[in-house]
């Protein structure tokens, strides 16, 4: 193992020794300050976490999360000099972490913060002008061919859990004793100018979106859904300013 990687491997691996060779500038002795720059790395990874999954932290206390991400930096180390791209698969290890079980919803809503995360650094994306997308739809017989393209901010999460409404109970204070945790909900997450909205949206308008973000028109993308409302679905993706553009698809010869 090379010098850098044993300083790298032993940063997050408080059972190993202080690397050889390190000097201390002042005569300090250089385990001790080793120690502390080991200490201030693990707790820098442990609050980017944190600050990228709040809900996740105040669904399981401030020590059950620091523990559980303790742990996961060990396992982990940093792959980009991105701090928000650390901790992009911190839901698949909560779902292997077995005291996280008696939270079956954790790692769900570890997924719905990172997709946060994810539309909050997207790229930008001019939405259409109101107008504009007035003009598209004006010619019905044109509709079943148009493809809708959707800001690269959006994403979609399903769940077999209610972690819309566990999220939003945390935005407001409110308790989880009215809501049904166990009840299947599908999330739209987007960035409208430089706020990150979270949406519950129907099955069917869920996997309409889905269709839309393959490339598929309008017509094909409506094909054999789950009964939902397409007219509240696009006035819903209008009205947050999700649609960048809309034009015929492309016929394959």
């Amino acid at each position: 193992m090379s010098t850098q990687a044993a300083f790298a491997a032993a940063l997050l691996e408080p059972q190993r020794p202080c690397p050889e060779g390190l000097l201390s500038a002042n005569g300090a002795d250089p385990a001790s300050r080793f120690a502390v720059y080991r200490n201030n790395v693990q707790s820098s990874l442990i609050d980017a976490l944190a600050e990228g999954y709040p809900v996740v932290l105040q669904l399981v206390g401030d020590e059950f999360f620091r523990a559980m991400a303790g742990l996961y930096v060990r396992s982990y180390p940093p792959q980009s000099p991105l701090i928000n791209d650390y901790g992009k698969d911190f839901a698949e290890f909560i779902d292997s972490f077995e005291p996280a079980a008696s939270v079956p919803y954790l790692a769900d809503m570890a997924r719905l913060e990172r997709l946060r995360v994810q539309a909050y650094h997207a790229a930008d994306a001019q939405p259409l002008s109101h107008e504009q997308i007035a003009s598209a739809l004006s010619d019905p017989q044109a509709l079943s061919q148009l493809a809708v393209g959707l800001h690269p901010s959006l994403n979609l999460l399903t769940s077999t859990f209610a972690v819309v409404s566990i999220w939003a109970a945390h935005q407001q204070d409110a308790t989880l004793a009215a809501i049904v945790l166990d009840h299947r909900q599908h999330a739209l997450v987007l960035r409208n100018d430089l706020e990150v909205e979270v949406f519950a949206i129907d099955h069917g308008a869920s996997t309409f979106i889905q269709n839309l973000q393959l490339g598929q028109p309008l017509g094909q993308a409506l094909e054999n859904l789950p009964a939902f409302d397409l007219s509240q679905t696009l006035a819903l993706l209008i009205g947050h300013n999700a649609v960048i553009h809309l034009h015929p698809a492309k016929v394959s010869p």
